[in-house]
């Protein structure tokens, strides 16, 4: 065996002693995701070292040879940002790659590796030191970290057609919550104010949270969620109970302007539905639909939606007992139809003698739905159409 061979073995079985020492070592891995640039993507692994120090490998993919990338274990989440606790070896642009061993931060403070488990704190790569502000990735760690759990709720446009998008809510190791807000066709250098409201959006009510605007060039926000803003605690279960709907709004200047809502919490929709056919009564030429949406809390939303009315009508509409053939009295109002839509939307929670009637009553009902011609005139029925029991799956 020549000189040369055995140094190449010596170094491999080297390098495979490492390997295998830092894979029997104790690690936490937490994933770095992009926020600058999509195509950076990764993760940091701490790793308890034999010695009780503490070593963060930080790999990314995306990143550019003969770039180096300042990287830092800040304070509070990704979503609030924080003062720098750790500053952590530049990444190599060519490798993607950082190791940093220490055990202590950077203010002298002893710090252990369980009690980076439990710290408060997030780990971030940024562009270079010219434009601090560029982060290429991000990641929630130690209490932080996201354990996997979220719920996801639609947004849809309101006063400005096109804007839409979501609202996910992920629960973190603590027990708070981070909420993204993601909208599509958000105006460029506009900052969108954002809240949750109380109540369900056809009620209305007062704001219970505000949320950090979202960003007009990306449609994204992040808000780390521990308190409403009168202070009081809440977390991400007290989320997922919560009475309330999100408004975005188009400007701080023009807040009366909602560019996009949706109901969260227990006013969120399940995604079960049924839809009913409501018929023209001729010579109407009037007709359409009714959907029921079920809520979390096991309301529902009624949706009507009449084609071919007109321009400045309304027209009332009811659930009546009984099947059309044999009719019957009023049961539920729904909120007028508006003629410049042609769309109903009615919170349904009780009957109008407040018999408690939610999405599973609406189901098992025996009746039909008529729309009127107008409030002076409804003894001209321009749409109606049985629903519950009196219609065949």
């Amino acid at each position: 065996m020549s000189i040369f061979s055995f140094f190449v073995l010596a170094n491999c079985a080297s390098d495979d002693n490492i390997t295998r020492l830092e894979t029997s070592l104790i690690s936490t891995t937490y994933d770095l995701n992009p926020v600058s640039d999509p195509s950076v993507i990764g993760e940091a692994r701490i790793i308890k070292n034999e010695d009780a120090s503490i070593t963060v490998k930080i790999k990314l993919s995306g990143t550019l040879a003969g770039q180096n990338h300042p990287a830092s274990l800040r304070l509070n989440t990704s979503a609030e940002g924080g003062a720098v606790s750790v500053s952590l070896t530049a990444l190599n642009g060519e490798t993607g790659r950082s190791d940093t061993t220490f055990n202590t931060l950077d203010d002298g403070t002893d710090i252990t590796y369980e009690e980076l488990l439990d710290f408060d704190g997030y780990i971030d790569v940024r562009l270079n030191n010219d434009t601090p502000a560029m982060i290429l990735a991000d990641g929630d760690i130690g209490q932080n970290e996201l354990i996997g759990v979220s719920k996801t709720y639609g947004l849809n446009a309101l006063d400005v057609p096109g804007i839409s998008g979501t609202a996910k809510f992920s629960q973190r190791k603590n027990g708070e919550a981070l909420a993204r807000i993601e909208l599509v066709n958000t105006i460029p250098g506009e900052e969108h104010p954002a809240h949750i409201h109380i109540n369900t959006a056809l009620e209305g009510g007062v704001i219970a949270l505000t949320f950090n605007p979202i960003n007009g060039d990306t449609g994204l926000s992040r808000t780390n969620i521990s308190t409403l803003d009168d202070a009081t605690p809440i977390n991400f279960t007290d989320l997922m109970d919560f009475d309330g709907y999100i408004n975005v709004h188009l400007s701080t200047t023009d807040l009366g302007t909602i560019i996009s809502q949706g109901d969260i919490g227990v006013n969120g929709l399940t995604g079960d539905s049924v839809v009913y056919d409501l018929s023209e009564v001729a010579p109407s030429g009037k007709y359409g639909t009714a959907t029921f949406f079920e809520r979390e809390n096991g309301n529902a939303l009624a949706v009507l939606e009449i084609e071919n009315t007109i321009v400045g009508d309304s027209h009332p509409a009811h659930i009546h007992a009984n099947d059309l053939a044999t009719t019957g009295g009023i049961l539920f109002t729904f909120n007028p139809v508006y003629g410049d839509t042609g769309t109903s939307k009615t919170n349904v929670i009780q009957l109008d003698d407040a018999t408690p009637f939610g999405y599973q009553d609406v189901l098992n009902i025996n009746g039909y739905i008529n729309v009127h011609e107008s409030a002076s005139n409804l003894g001209t029925i321009i749409a109606q159409g049985d629903i519950g029991v009196n219609v065949e799956d």
